[in-house]
């Protein structure tokens, strides 16, 4: 029997992002790929913790140490170890390079590189987050057996800009979570305040996620009579200010922010809406583009870094750089019932491509390759 220690502190934070979905479903597709695997989930001491149990079927252990000193001492100077309690694992797993833990003779590390977009595009993290993230980097880069990148864009700039061996990358990409279906989706736009027609983006609202540009784009669409709203769906996040401005100006055209919203809320926002729009600046992988393709969404997304590796044909790309551009390809979409049609039924196929349960049978090749290393 193969026993991992798995980190999951992203299913305690305020927002966990594609970061919390990886973890969240991953462990079970873990458990179901092979059921004699020992999976030992773990997290830091954190200030809040989630309203429910973030692993429902698993057993979380706690590591009475604050995740603000854990991760800097973890990275600078390989201290402290895991307890002693974990000594019999094989693997420790960390799915963010943030975070990489010291492990002891014997066992092997493995590190999940969601993005290099702290390297790529440092203007568009905080400061502090850009240190915490470069030095957990190399420490990763210097210490992990195996280095996981969810896309093959990522792996190529993972190779790129650390000069780690190209051989130490294995590429494991992610997957749509299965819908969690809304009996009433009427309802949970009611109880959102959101009425039809709308386009619809689902994520953290940073910059990285090129948000202004979208707005400006629906702007002009608005001016030019298009009768739907934008619906901004997700947390807000660092230097959001500029985005807040933006929508609040007295213009053509309602913008409405939903916040982080349940599961079953989501998936009635997504099925509701007349377009999905994604012009993020830089993905390591771009979850929400599956998100919406799985419910048929026609789907306009940015032609940067993974995401045209992700979406394939079945999506409208366009230069996130361009708010003419935004524009036109919106526009396109949801004024063309053909081209909504052909993208809906390319986007369920495209989908359809990729699983958890895939990403579970190349995640276990991984382990068992740095085992026999």
């Amino acid at each position: 029997m193969t026993s991992v220690a798995f980190l999951v502190d992203q299913l305690y934070t305020p927002a966990p992002g594609g970061m919390g979905t990886y973890v969240r479903e991953l462990l079970p597709a873990l458990s179901r790929a092979d059921p004699s695997l020992e999976l030992r989930p773990f997290h830091s001491r954190v200030s809040t913790e989630p309203p429910r149990s973030p692993l429902p079927g698993f057993g979380i252990e706690s590591l009475d140490q604050d995740i603000r000193r854990l991760y800097p001492s973890w990275a600078l100077i390989g201290r402290p170890a895991l307890p002693a309690a974990f000594d019999s694992v094989r693997i420790v797993h960390s799915p963010v390079p943030a975070a990489v833990p010291p492990v002891r003779p014997g066992q092997r590390l493995v590190v999940t590189v969601h993005d290099v977009a702290f390297l790529a595009r440092p203007e568009l993290f905080p400061p502090v987050w850009r240190v915490m993230y470069r030095a957990g980097l190399r420490a990763a880069v210097r210490r992990a057996d195996a280095l996981i990148a969810v896309s093959r864009h990522s792996g190529e700039e993972l190779v790129r800009r650390t000069r780690v061996p190209a051989e130490r990358v294995h590429v494991v990409p992610l997957a749509a979570s299965p819908p969690e279906q809304n009996p009433d989706p009427e309802a949970a736009l009611a109880k959102l305040k959101v009425r039809t027609p709308y386009i619809l983006f689902v994520g953290t609202l940073e910059p990285r996620k090129n948000l202004i540009r979208l707005v400006r784009a629906f702007r002009r669409l608005a001016l030019r009579g298009l009768p739907h709203r934008l619906v901004l769906a997700g947390p807000i996040g660092w230097q959001s200010q500029g985005l807040l401005r933006e929508a609040a100006v007295d213009a053509p055209g309602e913008v409405v922010m939903v916040g982080q919203v349940a599961p079953s809320d989501l998936d009635a926002l997504y099925r509701s809406a007349d377009a999905f729009v994604y012009p993020s600046l830089y993905e390591g992988f771009g979850l929400p583009v599956l998100e919406a393709m799985a419910r048929g969404v026609p789907s306009v997304v940015s032609a940067s870094s993974s995401l045209p590796e992700v979406a394939g044909e079945a999506a409208v790309p366009v230069d996130p750089l361009s708010v003419g551009g935004l524009a036109e390809a919106i526009e396109r979409v949801v004024t063309d019932p053909g081209l909504a049609a052909r993208l809906r039924e390319a986007g369920l196929r495209r989908a359809g491509m990729f699983s958890w349960d895939q990403t579970a049978r190349l995640t276990l090749d991984v382990y068992k390759a740095v085992l026999q290393s």
